[in-house]
Protein backbone atom coordinates (compact mmCIF):
# COMPACT_ATOMS: atom_id res chain seq x y z
CA UNK A 1 0.00 0.00 0.00
CA UNK A 2 2.39 2.33 0.65
CA UNK A 3 4.44 1.67 -2.44
CA UNK A 4 1.26 2.68 -4.66
CA UNK A 5 1.04 5.61 -2.58
CA UNK A 6 4.43 6.87 -3.75
CA UNK A 7 3.74 5.60 -6.89
CA UNK A 8 0.37 7.72 -7.07
CA UNK A 9 1.83 10.98 -8.93
CA UNK A 10 3.61 8.75 -11.83
CA UNK A 11 0.54 7.35 -11.96
CA UNK A 12 -1.54 9.95 -12.25
CA UNK A 13 0.51 11.92 -14.32
CA UNK A 14 0.13 8.60 -17.32
CA UNK A 15 -3.81 8.72 -16.72
CA UNK A 16 -4.99 12.76 -16.74
CA UNK A 17 -2.21 12.70 -19.85
CA UNK A 18 -4.05 9.46 -21.74
CA UNK A 19 -8.03 10.75 -20.83
CA UNK A 20 -7.90 14.30 -20.98
CA UNK A 21 -8.40 16.73 -23.95
CA UNK A 22 -6.82 19.88 -24.47
CA UNK A 23 -8.00 23.51 -24.25
CA UNK A 24 -8.22 24.84 -28.01
CA UNK A 25 -5.15 27.58 -28.03
CA UNK A 26 -6.47 30.78 -28.97
CA UNK A 27 -6.22 32.83 -32.02
CA UNK A 28 -5.03 36.08 -31.04
CA UNK A 29 -1.34 36.71 -30.97
CA UNK A 30 -1.12 38.12 -27.53
CA UNK A 31 -3.38 35.29 -26.03
CA UNK A 32 -1.64 32.43 -27.78
CA UNK A 33 1.69 34.17 -26.45
CA UNK A 34 0.16 33.79 -23.00
CA UNK A 35 -1.26 30.53 -23.98
CA UNK A 36 1.71 28.93 -24.63
CA UNK A 37 3.56 30.59 -21.76
CA UNK A 38 1.56 28.89 -19.35
CA UNK A 39 2.14 25.51 -21.01
CA UNK A 40 -1.26 24.43 -19.58
CA UNK A 41 -3.19 22.63 -22.47
CA UNK A 42 -5.33 21.35 -19.82
CA UNK A 43 -6.28 24.14 -17.73
CA UNK A 44 -10.08 23.17 -17.97
CA UNK A 45 -9.37 19.54 -15.88
CA UNK A 46 -6.66 21.33 -13.91
CA UNK A 47 -9.03 23.70 -12.35
CA UNK A 48 -11.37 21.15 -11.88
CA UNK A 49 -8.77 19.05 -9.86
CA UNK A 50 -7.52 22.48 -8.05
CA UNK A 51 -11.44 23.32 -6.68
CA UNK A 52 -11.58 19.46 -5.49
CA UNK A 53 -8.36 19.87 -3.73
CA UNK A 54 -9.28 22.61 -2.22
CA UNK A 55 -12.33 21.61 -0.89
CA UNK A 56 -10.16 18.51 0.78
CA UNK A 57 -8.02 20.93 2.28
CA UNK A 58 -11.03 22.77 3.55
CA UNK A 59 -12.12 19.76 5.07
CA UNK A 60 -9.69 18.10 6.63
CA UNK A 61 -5.72 19.42 5.87
CA UNK A 62 -6.08 22.57 7.44
CA UNK A 63 -7.80 21.48 10.14
CA UNK A 64 -5.35 18.88 11.22
CA UNK A 65 -2.61 21.46 10.48
CA UNK A 66 -3.41 23.89 13.04
CA UNK A 67 -4.30 21.62 15.65
CA UNK A 68 -0.68 20.27 15.20
CA UNK A 69 0.55 23.80 15.35
CA UNK A 70 -1.20 23.95 18.68
CA UNK A 71 -0.37 20.54 20.41
CA UNK A 72 3.23 20.09 19.22
CA UNK A 73 5.87 23.02 20.48
CA UNK A 74 7.60 25.00 17.45
CA UNK A 75 11.05 23.30 18.59
CA UNK A 76 8.93 19.78 18.80
CA UNK A 77 8.15 20.99 15.33
CA UNK A 78 11.31 22.02 13.82
CA UNK A 79 12.62 18.34 15.30
CA UNK A 80 10.32 16.54 13.32
CA UNK A 81 11.03 18.28 10.39
CA UNK A 82 14.56 17.59 10.89
CA UNK A 83 14.31 14.25 11.19
CA UNK A 84 12.41 13.79 7.90
CA UNK A 85 14.95 16.16 6.31
CA UNK A 86 17.83 14.03 7.33
CA UNK A 87 16.35 10.82 6.23
CA UNK A 88 16.12 11.78 2.89
CA UNK A 89 19.39 13.02 2.48
CA UNK A 90 20.98 9.76 0.55
CA UNK A 91 18.07 10.66 -2.30
CA UNK A 92 19.69 14.14 -2.27
CA UNK A 93 23.35 12.91 -2.41
CA UNK A 94 22.25 10.35 -5.12
CA UNK A 95 20.74 13.19 -7.40
CA UNK A 96 24.14 15.70 -6.83
CA UNK A 97 26.21 12.61 -8.00
CA UNK A 98 23.95 11.81 -11.20
CA UNK A 99 23.63 15.67 -12.29
CA UNK A 100 27.92 16.09 -11.40
CA UNK A 101 27.39 18.53 -8.64
CA UNK A 102 30.18 16.40 -6.84
CA UNK A 103 30.72 19.92 -4.23
CA UNK A 104 27.12 19.68 -3.43
CA UNK A 105 27.02 15.42 -2.75
CA UNK A 106 29.59 16.22 -0.44
CA UNK A 107 27.89 18.73 1.42
CA UNK A 108 25.24 16.25 1.50
CA UNK A 109 27.36 13.75 2.69
CA UNK A 110 28.98 15.76 5.47
CA UNK A 111 25.18 16.89 6.49
CA UNK A 112 24.72 13.66 6.59
CA UNK A 113 26.91 12.13 8.99
CA UNK A 114 26.86 15.20 11.13
CA UNK A 115 23.31 15.18 11.47
CA UNK A 116 23.17 11.82 12.08
CA UNK A 117 25.63 11.18 14.29
CA UNK A 118 26.15 14.13 16.67
CA UNK A 119 22.22 15.52 16.04
CA UNK A 120 20.98 12.77 17.46
CA UNK A 121 19.63 11.10 14.22
CA UNK A 122 19.06 14.09 12.57
CA UNK A 123 16.28 15.99 15.25
CA UNK A 124 18.75 18.72 15.64
CA UNK A 125 20.57 20.45 12.47
CA UNK A 126 23.56 20.72 13.91
CA UNK A 127 25.33 20.83 10.08
CA UNK A 128 23.56 24.25 9.40
CA UNK A 129 25.55 25.38 12.03
CA UNK A 130 28.90 24.54 10.19
CA UNK A 131 29.01 25.30 6.97
CA UNK A 132 27.00 22.50 5.57
CA UNK A 133 23.50 24.21 4.40
CA UNK A 134 21.15 21.70 3.32
CA UNK A 135 21.33 20.95 -0.60
CA UNK A 136 18.40 20.04 -3.12
CA UNK A 137 18.34 17.38 -5.39
CA UNK A 138 15.22 15.31 -6.89
CA UNK A 139 15.28 12.57 -9.75
CA UNK A 140 13.22 15.14 -11.67
CA UNK A 141 15.76 17.73 -11.51
CA UNK A 142 18.33 15.42 -12.80
CA UNK A 143 16.53 14.61 -15.58
CA UNK A 144 16.28 18.61 -16.10
CA UNK A 145 20.10 18.76 -16.06
CA UNK A 146 20.21 15.78 -18.49
CA UNK A 147 17.76 17.84 -21.09
CA UNK A 148 14.33 15.90 -20.83
CA UNK A 149 11.80 18.05 -21.54
CA UNK A 150 9.29 19.02 -18.76
CA UNK A 151 6.16 18.48 -20.51
CA UNK A 152 2.81 19.98 -19.73
CA UNK A 153 1.87 22.03 -16.33
CA UNK A 154 -0.25 19.19 -14.44
CA UNK A 155 -2.76 19.66 -11.69
CA UNK A 156 -3.10 16.00 -9.93
CA UNK A 157 -5.72 14.93 -6.87
CA UNK A 158 -4.30 15.33 -3.42
CA UNK A 159 -0.87 15.88 -4.99
CA UNK A 160 -1.01 18.94 -6.38
CA UNK A 161 1.04 20.68 -9.27
CA UNK A 162 3.91 18.43 -11.11
CA UNK A 163 4.27 17.78 -14.88
CA UNK A 164 5.32 14.27 -16.50
CA UNK A 165 9.27 14.80 -15.91
CA UNK A 166 8.51 15.46 -12.05
CA UNK A 167 6.10 12.68 -11.84
CA UNK A 168 8.49 9.90 -13.35
CA UNK A 169 11.14 11.74 -11.36
CA UNK A 170 9.19 11.16 -7.84
CA UNK A 171 9.20 7.35 -9.04
CA UNK A 172 12.41 6.95 -9.51
CA UNK A 173 13.29 8.49 -5.94
CA UNK A 174 11.83 5.89 -4.86
CA UNK A 175 14.21 3.54 -5.70
CA UNK A 176 17.07 5.77 -4.87
CA UNK A 177 15.69 5.58 -1.22
CA UNK A 178 17.22 3.48 1.15
CA UNK A 179 14.61 3.10 3.40
CA UNK A 180 12.58 1.32 1.10
CA UNK A 181 15.73 -1.44 1.22
CA UNK A 182 15.29 -0.82 5.25
CA UNK A 183 11.92 -0.79 5.72
CA UNK A 184 11.00 -4.98 5.00
CA UNK A 185 13.58 -5.73 8.22
CA UNK A 186 11.71 -3.48 10.16
CA UNK A 187 8.74 -5.00 12.36
CA UNK A 188 6.83 -1.83 12.54
CA UNK A 189 7.45 -1.18 8.93
CA UNK A 190 3.71 -0.37 7.80
CA UNK A 191 3.39 2.12 10.71
CA UNK A 192 6.74 3.68 10.39
CA UNK A 193 6.76 4.22 6.41
CA UNK A 194 2.82 5.53 7.14
CA UNK A 195 3.84 8.02 9.86
CA UNK A 196 6.90 9.34 8.23
CA UNK A 197 4.48 9.85 5.11
CA UNK A 198 1.83 11.66 7.02
CA UNK A 199 4.07 13.71 9.50
CA UNK A 200 5.71 14.95 6.05
CA UNK A 201 2.55 16.49 4.46
CA UNK A 202 0.86 17.95 7.73
CA UNK A 203 4.38 19.35 9.15
CA UNK A 204 4.86 21.05 5.06
CA UNK A 205 0.75 22.36 5.55
CA UNK A 206 1.02 24.14 8.86
CA UNK A 207 4.20 25.98 7.79
CA UNK A 208 2.01 27.73 5.21
CA UNK A 209 -1.59 28.31 6.90
CA UNK A 210 -1.08 32.33 6.57
CA UNK A 211 1.25 32.50 3.47
CA UNK A 212 -1.50 30.73 2.02
CA UNK A 213 -4.33 32.14 3.03
CA UNK A 214 -2.78 35.33 2.27
CA UNK A 215 -2.29 34.43 -1.64
CA UNK A 216 -5.19 33.67 -1.68
CA UNK A 217 -6.94 37.00 -0.33
CA UNK A 218 -4.90 38.91 -2.79
CA UNK A 219 -5.29 36.99 -6.02
CA UNK A 220 -7.94 37.49 -8.45
CA UNK A 221 -7.89 34.22 -9.92
CA UNK A 222 -6.33 31.52 -6.88
CA UNK A 223 -5.60 29.21 -9.73
CA UNK A 224 -3.38 31.19 -12.47
CA UNK A 225 -1.64 32.80 -9.28
CA UNK A 226 -1.05 29.64 -7.52
CA UNK A 227 -0.12 27.83 -11.28
CA UNK A 228 2.68 30.78 -11.41
CA UNK A 229 4.09 30.48 -7.93
CA UNK A 230 4.69 26.94 -8.22
CA UNK A 231 6.49 27.24 -11.55
CA UNK A 232 9.11 30.39 -10.76
CA UNK A 233 9.66 28.19 -7.78
CA UNK A 234 10.28 25.30 -9.53
CA UNK A 235 12.22 26.52 -12.51
CA UNK A 236 14.46 28.62 -9.54
CA UNK A 237 14.94 25.01 -7.54
CA UNK A 238 15.84 23.13 -11.20
CA UNK A 239 18.74 25.83 -11.27
CA UNK A 240 19.59 25.56 -7.64
CA UNK A 241 18.75 29.00 -6.92
CA UNK A 242 17.37 30.45 -4.15
CA UNK A 243 13.12 29.86 -4.41
CA UNK A 244 11.03 32.36 -3.32
CA UNK A 245 9.15 31.78 0.07
CA UNK A 246 6.07 30.53 -0.60
CA UNK A 247 3.83 27.66 0.34
CA UNK A 248 4.74 23.76 -0.26
CA UNK A 249 4.52 22.27 -3.52
CA UNK A 250 2.26 19.00 -2.24
CA UNK A 251 0.41 19.07 0.85
CA UNK A 252 1.01 15.14 0.97
CA UNK A 253 4.36 16.14 -0.71
CA UNK A 254 6.15 12.84 0.30
CA UNK A 255 8.68 14.51 3.05
CA UNK A 256 10.93 13.03 1.60
CA UNK A 257 11.42 15.18 -1.00
CA UNK A 258 10.37 18.92 0.23
CA UNK A 259 9.92 21.41 -2.43
CA UNK A 260 9.56 25.49 -2.02
CA UNK A 261 5.89 25.72 -3.51
CA UNK A 262 2.44 26.00 -3.46
CA UNK A 263 0.58 23.31 -1.93
CA UNK A 264 -1.47 21.10 -3.87
CA UNK A 265 -5.06 22.54 -4.28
Amino acid sequence: MSRLRRYAPLLLSGLILGMAGCATPPREPEALAAYKANNDPLEPLNRKIFTFNQAIDRAVLKPIAKGYVRVIPRPGRMGIRNLLINLHEPVVLTNNLLQGEFKRAGTTLGRFIVNSTIGLAGVMDIASRHDLPRQTGDFGQTLYVWGVREGPYLMLPIFGPSSPRDGLGTGADIFLDPFLYLAPRLKYRTVLTFSRTVLGGVDERSRNIDSLDEIQREAVDFYASYRSLYRQNRAAQLRNGETVTTPPADLYDDPDNPKSAPPAH
